[in-house]
């Protein structure tokens, strides 16, 4: 079964185990994936994780063909 999301942890250890404080950068700098709040719980839906890596292979290709 897919998971419907990720908690912060789960969505950094999940994403090439990048670091909770790269993790809130992103978000901060408007770069990272929309979260959602559940209680005083922080979760990434699924959704939000795939159209992040989407756009971040977005990102990376305008990268390679501005070089």
């Amino acid at each position: 079964m897919n998971k419907a999301s990720f908690t912060i942890a789960q969505f950094c250890a999940e994403h090439g185990n990048i670091s909770k404080s790269f993790f809130h950068k992103l978000v901060n700098d408007g770069k990272g994936p929309r979260i959602m709040k559940i209680g005083r719980r922080t979760l990434i839906s699924a959704e939000a994780a795939a159209e992040w890596r989407s756009e971040m292979e977005k990102q990376t290709t305008q990268n390679i063909v501005e070089v």
